[in-house]
């Protein structure tokens, strides 16, 4: 099993305590100028990008263009990951949205999504056996890291043929342990991520039911930062945004620079070049700036979020003292979802447009 899947996506409700006392409104006020910045990530197709961009030296081109010095702090877990941008260790993390919302800022961080980088298309799926469709999972015990973005793709697909999440019983499966437990002839559903996916959909009699091409766009990676630290010094945006789509840029060309890069990476990731190149192909990437400021300012992320903070709410995600899911307010480009007092989590495509427009 390749290394990267770390990444575990998985949204801790104990984090959701309003610990507001040092990230109170988001502004930049009591926030010193720095130069040196920390920012954390952990193995994922989508994500290793990053430490390809150190390795190649395109974070010191830009983080010297900038007059700042970047350090990509590698996580081996995914979940600790955040929970370390979470305590103030690290000022930027690379994670889902859902996990953006239900840690930090369910956590009273007010935290800012800078790069939206891909979304899944079928890096995530519902597996069950000798079945026709997923209605047939009525009734099934179902494996899967609960309270993570597997459930909340069998919320969806249950959802679209007419089910609820009370028509079916989850158990808590760690990812480790999510292939062992669907070979067990016993065990008849399963939800969880490449490159798990694609070894439980080969075992006999299985079927991949639903998956996240069908909910295009709502399990979104992105790169999110500290949004005080990142207010009182741009630059650091400016570095990240030049990083990021120089290196995409490179890892997408056909040539033998590219290819090079991305086997590059696999490597990083643990993996072969071959089985790295498997993984993005269920890796829709925003390729370009203009593809990304395009997809944050779209109505579509709107629909998705309101969908993930009405699921998050529902689980008790947002901590006790939630009363709905109005809770915490979701900055999007022209809009704010729920409380526009309680701002946490913020879409914000500053720099993206400035990397769009070329004036980085």
């Amino acid at each position: 099993m390749a290394s990267w899947v770390s990444k575990t996506r998985l949204a801790i409700a104990a984090v959701a305590m309003m610990v507001t006392s040092s990230c109170s409104d988001g502004g930049g006020a009591g926030q010193a100028k720095r130069t040196e910045f920390n920012i954390g990530w952990s193995i994922y197709a989508g994500w290793m990008p990053w430490p390809y961009a150190q390795q190649a030296g395109i974070v010191k081109k830009w983080a010297d263009k900038y007059g700042v010095k970047i350090n990509l702090v590698q996580v081996n877990d995914y979940v600790e990951s955040v929970n370390q941008f979470n305590a103030g260790k690290l000022d930027g993390v690379t994670l889902t949205n859902m996990d953006a919302l239900t840690i930090p800022a369910a956590g009273g961080k007010d935290t800012s999504a800078i790069i939206l980088g891909d979304y899944s298309n079928g890096n995530d799926g519902v597996v069950l056996k000798n079945a026709k469709s997923l209605s047939d999972i009525k009734g099934r015990t179902v494996y899967l890291v609960e309270l993570s973005v597997s459930h909340y793709l069998l919320a969806r697909g249950l959802s679209s043929v007419g089910l609820k999440l009370s028509d079916v019983k989850t158990v808590n499966t760690s990812d480790a342990d999510i292939v062992g437990a669907f070979a067990s002839p016993a065990a008849t559903a399963v939800v969880t991520w490449n490159p798990q996916l694609g070894e439980v959909a080969k075992l006999p009699g299985a079927t991949v039911a639903f998956d996240s091409r069908q909910i295009p766009a709502e399990i979104l990676d992105l790169l999110a930062v500290d949004t005080a630290t990142l207010k009182a010094n741009p630059n650091l945006g400016k570095a990240l945004a030049g990083i990021w789509y120089e290196t995409i840029a490179l890892m997408q060309r056909r040539d033998a620079g590219g290819v090079a890069a991305r086997a590059a990476m696999a490597k990083m990731a643990g993996s072969t070049p071959r089985s790295f190149d498997a993984q993005l192909s269920t890796t829709r990437l925003y390729g370009t700036p203009q593809d990304a400021v395009a997809a944050m300012k779209s109505p579509a992320l709107g629909s998705t979020m309101t969908k993930v903070r009405d699921f998050s709410f529902s689980k008790g995600l947002f901590g006790q003292g939630a009363k709905s899911a109005d809770a915490i307010g979701i900055g999007l480009p022209g809009k704010t979802l729920g409380d526009t007092n309680n701002v946490k989590l913020r879409f914000d495509p500053t720099f993206m447009e400035l990397a769009a427009a070329g004036k980085l």
